[in-house]
């Protein structure tokens, strides 16, 4: 029972921790954000074609350049800070057993926390051209590239450092897949990058993603990894303060310092508790998000090739999925409550699965 209890100990105390540490340096980065206007100078996106969103730069003519971008500062800065914290106390507190907090290791952590700054890093260049007057950012084949290449890398080393050759399949046996992993791993981290346009209104992307990493918590924790589950615990602890100050109006977006560096941890994490195959389950929302551009993009083509008017080219009245019921006059905290609830219920089958599977 001690054990279990010093485990629950370790899990939970970085949530907290890293709770506290968002609360504490957010208000400093708002701060800051406004007093540099790091915002969007002028309005207006196109498409993943080239072609004007226009149904996007409707809704967003004037939101896009009143909150400063960049707010996923708040997530990883926080992590981080909470790590280098929770280490000293492990340090000059040795002999505590419940209090051992220091969970990086090798084996479990090291990889996802790499992976997180990596993709912040990237995601705040990306940033900083976009607040520029007349920015932009960068490409979005640039920043695909960089996707491939890193999902790549950490693939690979799944595959020939970890010996991961097979996929987990819930009532089923593993299905042996060998170097496969690797290219398996780009395109699930592609996928879950594109899915990422879900960080449209104040909140929704917030309240996604603080219960998918909260069921990765859960699954790491009883697969006894629980040094990857004190880390999922504390970006859910992290998120929660984006999704604080998220709330409308938002202070701030999360821009892509936060989501590229979110959706690329995600995906090792999945492929560390090998459960990938959940996140379809737990996602649904983002997978509903990614989908919808997709179709959006076919349909308009599609429409093109036989020569239909600019409105019958639409499958939606816009695209992503949530600015379809923008435009269709559902309010904002409709959505974004709906979206909620739907991710809660979703990860709660993802786990019952996970659990049924496990005999557990």
């Amino acid at each position: 029972m001690l054990t279990d209890l010093s485990d629950i100990v370790r899990v939970l105390v970085p949530a907290f921790a890293s709770f506290v540490v968002g609360m504490s340096i957010t208000p400093l980065l708002t701060h800051y954000l406004y007093k540099y206007k790091a915002w969007k100078k002028s309005p207006g996106k196109t498409a993943w074609d080239g072609a004007p969103a226009h149904g996007f730069n409707q809704l967003h003519d004037v939101h896009e350049v009143r909150a400063p971008r960049m707010g996923g500062i708040v997530v990883w800065a926080s992590v981080v800070i909470t790590i280098i914290g929770i280490a000293v106390v492990a340090r000059f507190i040795p002999d505590a057993a419940i209090l051992k907090l220091d969970f990086l290791s090798r084996n479990q952590t090291w990889i996802p926390l790499a992976t997180l700054l990596v993709g912040a890093i990237v995601g705040l260049i990306d940033d900083l051209y976009v607040i520029r007057p007349g920015g932009e950012g960068l490409r979005l084949s640039y920043r695909l590239l960089i996707v491939v290449l890193l999902s790549a890398f950490i693939g690979t080393w799944f595959w020939a450092k970890l010996e991961v050759t097979a996929v987990n399949i819930p009532f089923g046996s593993p299905l042996e897949i060998g170097w496969l992993i690797v290219p398996l791993f780009i395109l699930v981290s592609l996928a879950l990058y594109a899915s990422g346009v879900i960080d449209g209104i104040d909140g929704l992307s917030g309240g996604v993603f603080v219960p998918i990493f909260a069921l990765y918590a859960v699954i790491s924790f009883l697969r006894g990894q629980i040094d990857l589950a004190a880390f999922c615990a504390m970006i859910t602890g992290t998120l929660a303060v984006f999704l604080w100050f998220n709330a409308p109006p938002a202070k701030f977006y999360i821009g892509e310092t936060g989501i590229l560096a979110l959706t690329t941890t995600l995906t090792v994490i999945a492929f560390l508790t090998n459960s990938f195959v959940l996140l379809p389950i737990a996602g649904v929302m983002l997978v509903a998000t990614t989908g919808s551009d997709i179709l959006q993009l076919a349909y308009r083509k599609y429409g093109i090739k036989h020569g239909w008017s600019v409105q019958k080219r639409k499958f939606f009245q816009a695209a992503p999925l949530h600015h379809h019921f923008q435009l269709k006059g559902v309010k904002n905290e409709t959505v974004v409550m709906r979206y909620w609830i739907i991710t809660g219920i979703a990860t709660m089958v993802a786990l019952m699965v996970y659990l049924l599977d496990k005999g557990l």
